[in-house]
């Protein structure tokens, strides 16, 4: 017998380890999961009902509205397939991370934007160990670099 599709969903959204945010069509959080709780340092009382200002960096605030204004206006969005966006985030302490996730779009029956959920995963250790092995390398001088490469090393 199939699950009970409310109680799934509800379940799902509980208990998923990465965050899951749905913010609906003005910005203002409405769905903040425990994963959220675990990423971002709020609980889920103080996201409630907050923009999501409180996780994008303040440098980022005016483009991300932009875009997102721009998607409830016209129902349409270009990451929507379910390609992995990669983006720095703010913590409740202000510290920086980065974040890869995926968005599901929510519409009326209209064809209306209603919304957007968004599934994040904590990138900041792989996003870290890239930059010091890019580091690394540019470091390195020309010569032993491409004799490295030719052998396979590094």
């Amino acid at each position: 017998m199939p699950p009970d599709p409310d109680h799934f969903a509800r379940a799902l959204v509980d208990g998923m380890p990465d965050a899951i945010v749905y913010a609906d069509a003005a910005g203002l959080i409405q769905v903040w999961n425990a994963g959220a709780v675990r990423m971002f340092g709020f609980s889920q009382a103080e996201a409630l009902g907050q923009t999501l200002d409180i996780i994008i960096p303040g440098s980022l605030r005016d483009r991300h509205w932009h875009g997102y204004q721009e998607t409830m206006r016209t129902g349409h969005t270009h990451y929507g397939d379910g390609q992995i966006l990669a983006v720095p985030a703010i913590r409740k302490d202000g510290t920086r991370l980065s974040v890869e996730f995926t968005i599901v779009p929510f519409t009326a029956e209209d064809g209306r934007m209603t919304g957007i959920a968004a599934i994040m995963r904590d990138a900041t250790a792989r996003f870290e160990e890239l930059r010091a092995l890019r580091k690394q390398l540019a470091e390195r001088p020309a010569g032993k670099a491409q004799v490295a490469g030719a052998a396979g090393i590094g």
